[in-house]
Formats: C-alpha cells, structure tokens, sequence
C-alpha cells in the first residue's frame, strides 16, 4: 500500500512526494525500495503489487523498475486501505485464486529483516492450510498513544502454530493513562496494519461483512487486465465507502489471529520517531547526512544529505532537516506545528 500523503517528514517529503518515495534513512534506498527488499526471496519478484495513487504512477515505475506495469494498480481517489485492499485482493484472484497474500504499507521501517522474513513465512504456512485472517503484533516498547492496540487471548493458541493466538479485541489509540495500563500486561501488542491472508479468505471476507465493496471489485472481473480496467476504477472507486480494513473487516470477522512479533518495527510516523529509531552518537544526537558536527547539542536529529557542511551548535531536542531549498528548524516537541506551513 503505497498511496498515502505521508507529507509528515517535511521538508523532505511532500504531498508530491510523500515519505514512502524518499530516503529518510540516509541508506540509498527509499522506503519503498526497502518494503520490498526486506521480504527477501520469500516469493518470486513477480509477485509484488503495489497500490498508489495516479499521481505516483511514475515514481513507483522509477523506484521498482523490475514491477511489472500491470502490477502498479492506480487508485483515483483515496479511500482508506478497505477499497484499496479490496481492489488488489479481486485482481490477484484474477490471476491466481490461490494466492496466499501479505499486505504491508510501504512506509515503515524494519530492523531485524531476518526475523521479519521467518515471522511472515511462518503465518504464510498457517493462512495456506486455513481459513484464518492473521495480523501481526508488536510487542510495546513504550505507552505509545499514537497506535491502535491488538488484545490477544494468550490462553488461545492456534492448533497448528503455537506462535499464532485468536484475537480478543481490537483497541483504539488509547490516551496515555490507558496505553500506561496496557503495556503492563503482556496481552496487549502495538497494531502494525501488517495482514496475511489467502485471496479466498478475505474475498469472502469482504463478501460478508462489505457487501457494497464487493459488488464493486466483483463486477470488474471481466476488465481486470484489459485496456477497459482503469477507466472502469477511475468511474466506480469513488463509490467505495472511506473505510479502514480494520473496521471493514478485522473488527468483524471471526477467525481472527494475531502473530505477536519483535523485528525492529516503526511506522515512522513522526521526526521523534525516525530519532528513536536511529543510531545515536553518545550525545543521542542522530545524523542522517555525511558532513555534520554537533557542538553541545544532545537528543537532536538532523538529516542533511545534500552535502553541505552542517554545524549545529547549543541545541538539545531540535530537529534540523533540509532538502533543495527549504531548510527546517523546529522543538522536537513543536514538531506538529510545523505541519501547516508545509505546502506554503
């Protein structure tokens, strides 16, 4: 799932290029390029799909050069992950309706790939020989109020899989009090949006609990792969109804699991983010760029790539972020003030 603004790490990204098509890491690769990458040779590269937005059409092409065009379906309007999960799920089934699925957004970072890859083989084989949706969990590390939380039964494991537990419920983004008590219990894991699942199962999923959706991407069978295809999107998507997959689906159906996990994870949602998940000089200063010096600076993140020499000196907590011709300073703690003066 790569069509999302994701404008929150600006200067860098922009509506234009949201975060999933930059280098926020300072590694070569963008966080798409590094989506894909971490699967490894699970599945043949052939077997990626990726859902954007029209306007990203190219990026995605450039970015992914191996993808099959055909591969890169294109939303007209966004819709939250329901109707795009929904689309890719009935046009896989299309060409294979045995297709066992891993859907992941395109914007998180992983930093233990080998368990990540061993974790997703392993729900892979239990949803191939089930009719189970899986999700995965993260085990907290923080009370963080900025995720939803999974409620796993522990007591409740998969016959086949003693890793895989039924979900008890699902949590929204608690307040801090809430998230505090959460994270003493060891039940409660972080909701990383990370799904598995055979097409079957979520198209009869969607079939049942999203009737309207289903009629949409089921009456497109005879158009996927066709010249006709995008046009026929571009006219019906709208009519799909703004909903997340969680709602649509996972807060519904029965045979829900969760896969509890601990492979480095981070949606990077926000500047503080990417500085806790960075490495840190001894200062906790991050420094994402080849020619920067702190001077009686601690717990900054500063991210200058474009080979000016940065000096930053006297600052604790601050961000420091430029690209082309914008050059941002900002309160780690003021980040989100800085978000309205983005597109000006």
């Amino acid at each position: 799932m790569a069509g999302g603004v994701g404008s929150r790490f600006w200067p860098m990204s922009t509506t234009v290029k949201p975060k999933q098509f930059i280098d926020v890491l300072g590694v070569g690769k963008t966080l798409l390029q590094l989506t894909v990458k971490r699967f490894g040779n699970l599945f043949p590269k052939e077997n990626v799909w990726v859902v954007t937005n029209q306007q990203y059409r190219e990026i995605v092409g450039e970015q992914l050069p191996d993808l099959p065009a055909s591969h890169i379906l294109l939303e007209p309007c966004r819709r939250n992950t329901a109707p795009c999960i929904a689309y890719v799920s009935w046009r896989i089934k299309n060409e294979n309706p045995q297709a066992n699925i891993v859907v992941t957004p395109s914007d998180h970072i992983v930093t233990d790939e080998a368990e990540f890859r061993r974790v997703i083989g392993n729900t892979l084989r239990f949803t191939a020989s089930s009719d189970a949706i899986v999700t995965l969990g993260m085990k907290p590390t923080r009370p963080e109020t900025g995720y939803g939380y999974i409620q796993a039964d522990l007591s409740a494991a998969a016959v086949s899989d003693k890793e895989i537990f039924r979900v008890d419920k699902f949590r929204e983004k608690p307040d801090l009090a809430t998230a505090q008590e959460y994270i003493k219990q060891d039940n409660f894991f972080w909701n990383a949006g990370i799904f598995v699942w055979k097409v079957s199962t979520i198209v009869n999923a969607f079939r049942v609990y999203q009737p309207a959706i289903s009629r949409i991407f089921e009456g497109l069978l005879p158009l996927y792969g066709t010249p006709e295809e995008q046009e026929a999107i571009d006219r019906l998507y709208p009519e799909c109804e703004n909903i997340s997959v969680d709602y649509a689906i996972m807060e519904q159906a029965e045979e829900i699991y969760v896969c509890p996990a601990d492979f480095g994870w981070s949606d990077l949602g926000t500047w503080g983010s990417l500085l806790a998940q960075s490495h840190h000089d001894v200062y906790g200063n991050a420094l994402i760029g080849q020619n920067i010096k702190m001077v009686d600076s601690h717990n900054c993140i500063v991210h200058t790539t474009q080979e000016k020499k940065v000096v930053v000196q006297g600052l604790t907590g601050y961000i420091v972020a430029e690209n082309d011709d914008t050059l941002l300073i900002c309160s780690l703690g003021e980040e989100q003030k800085i978000r309205q003066y983005s597109e000006d």
